[in-house]
């Protein structure tokens, strides 16, 4: 049987298909790289390169007798005294004991710098640092983040130490392969693949900035690396979401961009140094930017102004910060986030919505672990005027302030408002959150001490058109804004 051949007599086409024989070879070849790439067959030779700069952290703590679980005895049980005896033949009697737990870390420069979490290695009395090759060093604390849970170690050695870099977490994207460098359940290096599952995840804190993956991660990974396929940690393994305490492919690292902010402050200072506001606020919902004016639900809602850079600046309660240091500001998660990463002591351009239309404030900002005991003092209110009626509005009972009502609910003898009696619990205000005992300090972003105050704001706010009005509403001294639909007026 012949098979079919290429012509060698048709001269003229034969460099024109070779031309298209090698274009398609090459295609092909470059789709497989293509695919390699997106699906490597194996991460061996990853594993060998970032292998020597994971380690194991191993901690001992002293624990005092009567920390620990042990069995409850009813005083005056005839099984006190055995219980008593076995403790003592146990060796547990009065004597504290040594209590051990496992972690994981990385190194970060050749002079023994490692990164771990905060949970691992706090309270602590030794930290011992064990290395791929199998040398244990003992290792000291430099500094700590309970905020992000990161914390810096360091290790005194002689030789310089394999180390891996950050990566780029805001480049990290949904579907990218990653691994988990650590020691599982005290079973030594480990490794373990999977994807980034989702993005800027938050459990907690306030500064979350969490990857998911599916990569396996179980107890003893806390404080182990992330790492893209370049070899760059791209996160910090810190949490599992799991019934049973074992991975289920819902594991979380905080991302490398917020690890290395901390940790360049930790090598330098020892300790964080976070841009400080000096405001409360509350996320802009639909409601609220209704009742404002507000093209969309967007900014941060300022609801107090203590002492502080933004009442220096002249920001009120009631400003909506719509634009920090020249970006936009998305809700109050996102603003918590920009004024923390921005430099102590920056002067910086914050722009608020106020009264209709946009101000900009200059700001020079403190720092918020400064500031962090401190007891904020609120503005002083008005005088309050004398109306002994109350008054039933948007399902509310309210009454005016009097030194008896503060009294009672210990506010300062200078506050002024509307107290809450009584809550209709099938009305928007209970809906809401509002109860018995809270204090309407603000309508409509203006000071009341009267029920005939409220009278007023409602009915500008009808005259302007709105659907809603925004209360100021206190509790405890904590102010919130709600926003209550008019017609339940």
């Amino acid at each position: 049987m012949n098979l079919p051949m290429i012509s060698a007599t048709r001269g003229p086409a034969t460099p024109v298909r070779a031309l298209w024989l090698m274009a398609l070879v090459l295609g092909l070849l470059l789709a497989q790289a293509i695919a390699a790439q997106a699906r490597p067959e194996s991460f061996a030779d990853l594993a060998d390169k970032v292998s020597p700069s994971v380690v194991n952290i191993t901690t001992s703590t002293v624990v005092e007798r009567g920390t620990g679980p042990a069995p409850m005895v009813p005083e005056g049980s005839p099984f006190e005294d055995f219980f008593e005896q076995f403790r003592d033949r146990m060796g547990e009697g009065d004597r504290p004991r040594r209590s051990s737990a496992l972690g994981s870390g990385f190194v970060i420069s050749e002079d023994g710098y490692v990164v771990t979490n905060n949970h691992v290695i706090e309270a602590a009395d030794e930290i011992n640092i064990e290395f791929f090759s199998g040398e244990m060093l003992p290792a000291e604390v430099v500094g700590t983040d309970p905020k992000t849970d990161i914390a810096l170690l360091k290790v005194k050695t002689d030789k310089p130490l394999p180390f891996v870099s950050f990566g780029d977490s805001d480049t990290a994207r949904v579907g990218d392969w990653v691994l988990a460098m650590g020691n599982p359940l005290g079973q030594g290096f480990s490794l373990s693949a999977g994807i980034v599952s989702a993005r800027n995840r938050a459990l907690s804190g306030t500064y979350d900035d969490y990857i998911q993956t599916d990569a396996a991660i179980n107890r003893g990974n806390s404080g182990g690396p992330l790492f893209n396929l370049d070899g760059e940690v791209v996160g910090v393994n810190t949490a599992i979401l799991s019934p049973t305490g074992g991975s289920i492919g819902i594991g979380f690292s905080m991302a490398s961009n917020v690890v290395k902010r901390v940790v360049d402050q930790l090598q330098e200072f020892g300790e964080t140094r976070r841009g400080w506001l000096g405001v409360r606020i509350q996320d802009v919902t639909d409601d609220v930017a209704e009742a404002m004016g507000l093209e969309k639900a967007a900014g941060a809602l300022v609801t107090d102004v203590p002492e502080g850079p933004a009442a220096e600046a002249g920001m009120l309660a009631g400003d909506v910060i719509v634009s920090f240091d020249g970006k936009e500001v998305e809700d109050t998660r996102g603003l918590v986030r920009q004024v923390g990463n921005t430099a102590v002591g920056k002067a910086v351009r914050v722009v608020v919505f106020r009264d209709g239309k946009t101000t900009t404030l200059k700001v020079t900002l403190g720092r918020r672990e400064e500031a962090e005991n401190a007891i904020p003092v609120a503005q002083p209110g008005e005088d309050p005027s004398e109306e002994p009626q109350q008054k039933d509005i948007f399902g509310l009972t309210i009454q005016p302030l009097d030194d008896e009502l503060r009294a009672q609910l210990e506010l300062d003898s200078d506050t002024t408002g509307l107290v809450v009696s009584d809550v209709d619990e099938l009305s928007e205000a209970y809906e809401k959150g509002l109860r018995a005992g809270d204090v309407i300090t603000e309508a409509g972003q203006q000071k009341i001490a009267s029920i005939g105050d409220l009278d007023d704001r409602i009915a500008e706010a009808r005259e302007a058109g709105r659907k809603s009005l925004l209360l100021l509403v206190r509790r405890a001294g904590e102010p919130r804004f709600v926003a209550l639909t008019l017609e339940d007026s």
